[in-house]
């Protein structure tokens, strides 16, 4: 009877309860900057790039991304060179933005140059930032060409 009665026990006591199923983690897509460089630059930066200089009244500007020597006096142009290549003003107005490390994250360096003219200066571009993101690179682009007064007048 004793045992009868400890089957009853059990049976009354509330069943344990199985913690519940662990969801299933959507898989949470590459960041851009995540993404190959070739691939960040040529569907994301340059398309982004060229929204933005819409926006500051540029609509002629023609964006490239080219592996080639640096195009200045002096720089070994044997040595190649991943570059976005901006003109626009019907060529009278022409960036580069070279990537030598082929990381956006890696060094980047700026030069500007008018009326068909050679660049003259590389400079150092967005050597401060620990991050980079798409936002950050097509702002500090667009601050870099404003820099330059082509954007707005001071």
């Amino acid at each position: 009877m004793a045992e009868e009665q400890n089957n009853q026990e059990k049976a009354k006591a509330p069943a344990e309860k199985k913690p519940p199923a662990a969801k299933a983690k959507k898989e949470k897509p590459p960041k851009l900057e995540d993404k190959p460089f070739d691939e960040f630059i040529q569907q994301h930066y340059l398309p982004a790039l060229k929204e933005a200089m819409a926006g500051e009244g540029i609509d002629d500007v023609d964006l490239a991304f080219v592996q080639q020597g640096v195009p200045i006096k002096g720089a070994n142009s044997n040595e190649l060179c991943w570059q976005v290549i901006g003109k626009w003003d019907n060529g009278d107005r022409l960036f580069n933005i070279y990537f030598p490390d082929e990381d956006i994250a890696g060094q980047k360096a700026f030069s500007s140059a008018t009326y068909n003219n050679p660049p003259s200066t590389l400079e150092s571009f967005m050597i401060d930032e620990r991050r980079v993101n798409l936002e950050l690179l097509v702002m500090y682009t667009i601050q870099r060409l404003n820099a330059q007064k082509w954007l707005t007048r001071n």
